[in-house]
């Protein structure tokens, strides 16, 4: 597995190449590589894991779906292939500003939250510990634009109860713990 783990994190970094994340000059690999070291925490789940070093890869990069899927079959099992594939596509989301753009956010939010609602509990899993991830100090890099997007992952985890319970509890305190640091931070203004 350690050799595999390595050569999807290797893919998945080679696809997000040149990206960063967004509040900090960071490459953007180290937030799948976050995501994957949080699932693996709650999960033995491989595909899982995979998965979590993919999530991103189809609505971020320009890697295909047809790409993404030849990868997976050349370095796991037929069946690990087709579970993580499955759990990526999941985790992409369908109801982008490119697809809609007639839509506004909170439609485009809204829709996206239901789908997820009836994704996989290892979806779930998975897009918990990116939550937590995407919201860990956001009241620190965007006190602005946070309750906006922690008020939106609220929505996401109303929706999206099936995955595990640890993690889902560990996402519900960081955003509640966002929120009150943007509170605190706009009193003091």
């Amino acid at each position: 597995m350690k050799n595999t783990l390595a050569a999807i994190e290797h893919f998945a970094e080679v696809a997000h190449q040149g990206q960063q994340r967004r509040y900090t000059p960071e490459p953007y690999i180290i937030h799948p590589i976050r995501v994957m070291k949080l699932c693996a925490a709650h999960t033995n789940e491989t595909c899982i894991q995979y998965a979590a070093l993919l999530h991103d890869v189809l609505e971020d990069t320009t890697v295909t779906s047809e790409q993404l899927e030849l990868f997976l079959h050349s370095v796991l099992l037929p069946a690990e292939a087709v579970r993580t594939f499955g759990l990526v596509v999941e985790l992409t989301d369908i109801y982008t500003k490119a697809h809609y753009p007639g839509w506004n956010r909170q439609k485009r939010r809204d829709k996206e939250s239901h789908r997820l609602g009836s994704t996989s509990a290892a979806a779930q899993t998975i897009k918990y510990a990116d939550i937590i991830d995407n919201c860990k100090e956001i009241s620190k890099h965007d006190p602005d634009f946070g309750p906006k997007f922690l008020s939106e992952c609220n929505q996401l985890l109303d929706k999206m109860q099936t995955g595990n319970q640890e993690l889902y509890y560990h996402a519900r305190k960081v955003v509640m713990e966002e929120l009150r640091m943007i509170s605190s931070q706009k009193s003091l203004l």
